[in-house]
């Protein structure tokens, strides 16, 4: 079949890139004919490598089409809800409008909310029209979550990183006639050798965010340094927590054990130098570095926050999960693993054999088998009657919803002068 998947920038670096085109190449290596459709490009070349069975086109191109008169109007189907509204127009609005009115593609895949809305409301009803929810439902915000409620019932399937956000959008969206599976995202096994466990030095990574909690870890690995003074702790990646993670490191006497060591891609080779990976996040929505570091054969320490770590990491098995928030509790089980160095390696070479179901083979044809079973269900254009009155009321719905978004909006500016 051919499948295309519509994303927002496939020249930036992020998750959500990464694993799109995890998926699209295990899907090209099953035989599909797959496309990337990036809706904007920035520069020449892409942040990962992409495998040329895959075809990657842009539609806008920022470096020649950024001043382009439409490029200046604000986009008015895609979701003005979506954070990334300031980056989409009425060019955008367009260019995506005439991919979708003229594709020959059978599977059609959204990977944001934005462009799920556009896919709803415009995608063809002669293909299978999925969105993919690469965050949670329950972060987004409230008006955003309203939008989609609206929405999404013209797609075919909705597809989350998690059971457990699966369980959600069943739960609080009552999507009749969509389906909706958990997809987890992919990771190719590593082209590095697996750790042996006997580094000692911690790895953690991810955004220098508040929702990563590393002022915690920091602190916690003040307990493992009195302990073990031999032992550091490596923090990769980049963010606006950078100074004040400075200060706690400093404020601790942690600069020789702690160190930020800022972004690192391709990040296996990083993991390679460690024996223990750390997340110590409020929230995660899959935990694709806790897949990165399983691959390589390091057991995860982790928060047992929501949705991601406890799908992945069986605790006691191939890492530790403690309860969010709780300093000690992340130092404990750090010890524990930094103490017992076959325990150590036993749930290291368990992570390595447990994370290959996040291989690229196997999701791909988790994925495959859902378009499969949707074409046969007669999504795709094979239920006339069904989609001959989604279309109309699409249609008759898709003008009153761009209008109504787009007043929104004015309607909160001026609640907010009022006040």
């Amino acid at each position: 079949m051919k499948i295309s998947f519509l994303i927002h920038n496939a020249y930036g670096i992020g998750g959500t890139i990464r694993t799109t085109f995890n998926l699209a190449q295990g899907l090209a290596a099953r035989g599909h004919e797959v496309e990337i459709v990036s809706v904007l490009r920035h520069r020449e070349d892409t942040g990962f490598e992409l495998d040329p069975r895959v075809t990657l086109r842009p539609l806008v191109d920022l470096r020649e089409e950024k001043d382009d008169p439409l490029h200046q109007r604000p986009a008015r189907v895609f979701s003005v809800h979506d954070h990334r509204h300031h980056q989409y127009s009425e060019l955008t609005d367009r260019r995506v409008a005439d991919f979708l009115r003229t594709t020959d593609a059978q599977v059609l895949v959204g990977t944001r909310p934005g462009l799920n809305v556009q896919l709803a409301l415009q995608g063809p009803h002669r293909a299978v029209r999925v969105g993919q929810e690469h965050l949670t439902l329950d972060t987004h915000p409230q008006p955003l979550r309203l939008h989609l409620r609206r929405i999404y019932p013209r797609l075919d399937a909705i597809t989350t990183v998690t059971q457990a956000d699966a369980a959600v959008y069943r739960r609080k969206m009552r999507l009749p006639g969509v389906r909706v599976e958990a997809l987890p995202n992919s990771v190719p096994e590593p082209s590095i050798p697996p750790v042996d466990g006997t580094a000692k030095v911690v790895i953690a990574a991810g955004r220098l965010a508040p929702v990563k909690r590393y002022d915690l870890l920091i602190r916690a690995f003040e307990q493992v340094v009195a302990e073990h003074p031999d032992w550091t702790l490596r923090i990769y990646g980049s963010g606006g927590q950078a100074a004040r993670l400075r200060k706690v490191i400093d404020s601790r006497g942690l600069y020789n054990n702690v160190f930020l060591m800022g972004r690192a891609a391709p990040i296996e080779a990083e993991w390679a130098k460690g024996s223990i990976s750390a997340v110590t996040s409020s929230f995660e929505g899959f935990g694709m570095t806790i897949v990165e570091a399983m691959r390589c054969g390091l057991p995860v320490v982790s928060t047992a926050c929501p949705l991601g770590p406890p799908e992945i990491i069986q605790d006691g098995v191939d890492g530790r999960l403690v309860k969010p928030g709780n300093t000690k509790a992340i130092a404990g089980a750090l010890l524990e693993l930094i103490r017992d160095e076959d325990l150590r390696r036993r749930m290291g070479r368990a992570a390595r054999e447990n994370a290959a179901r996040y291989d690229p083979g196997p999701v791909a044809e988790e994925c495959e088998r859902l378009f499969e079973e949707l074409l046969t269900a007669g999504h795709g254009g094979q239920s006339l009657g069904r989609r001959t009155n989604a279309a109309l009321l699409g249609a008759a719905y898709s003008v009153k919803d761009v209008l109504r978004t787009a007043k929104q909006p004015l309607v909160a500016m001026k609640k907010k002068v009022r006040g």
